[in-house]
């Protein structure tokens, strides 16, 4: 089973580091207190989201972070007794023998006793690895969902045709000017949001 960091290292970046391709008619904002990035070539208004920040604070994804940490602990330590337990048991059948105080068919019993345990054991690893990553998948497609839905109503009533995201361990984007950093807009509505970030699928064309 993978290491706790690789899992949530998927975890941040699965769901979030993706470039959004939205078509909106342009229109002034009219809020002066709302972050204004400038503008690129042909009037094309465009920003970006630091990924490492937006894992960083917003708050349902740190929640889930911790959630599937403590998950993924709490199936190692199963699987970790379940191991123990065999190996137990193969320890005593091994003394057993060299004290010459194993019959054949305790042997033979014990051994078919040890295969059956260690078969059990596999079985149950891959169906909680399954489980684990249908979970990780379902929060992903979750995640998506509140950044897409999140992003297409903050385009809509600021006018930007490009978010695009940006992250220091894997800089896609070299250069970014910051006055086009919308992170804090963001970190700030989809916390507000709370729950309500995937309610809906928004459907449009890209």
């Amino acid at each position: 089973m993978n290491r706790t960091p690789t899992i949530l290292s998927a975890i941040a970046l699965v769901g979030v580091a993706l470039l959004f391709v939205l078509h909106f008619t342009q229109k002034p904002c009219s809020n002066p207190s709302v972050h204004t990035p400038a503008q690129a070539g042909d009037g094309l208004r465009i920003a970006y989201v630091d990924i490492d920040s937006f894992e960083a604070n917003y708050d349902r994804l740190k929640a889930k972070k911790e959630e599937f940490k403590q998950q993924q602990e709490a199936m190692e330590n199963e699987l970790a007794r379940s191991a123990q337990q065999m190996q137990n048991d193969y320890t005593e059948l091994q003394r057993k023998a060299q004290a010459g105080t194993l019959s054949q068919a305790e042997g033979e019993a014990a051994q078919k006793r040890l295969g059956q345990m260690q078969q059990s054991l596999e079985t149950r690893r891959q169906s909680m690895s399954a489980q684990f990553q249908d979970k990780l998948e379902s929060f992903n497609k979750d995640l998506h969902t509140r950044l897409d839905n999140f992003l297409t109503d903050y385009t809509k009533t600021h006018s930007f045709d490009y978010v695009l995201s940006y992250s220091a361990g894997n800089p896609i984007i070299l250069y970014a000017d910051k006055s086009l950093n919308i992170t804090e807009d963001v970190i700030k509505g989809m916390n507000a949001l709370g729950d309500k970030g995937a309610t809906q699928d928004t459907t449009k064309s890209k």
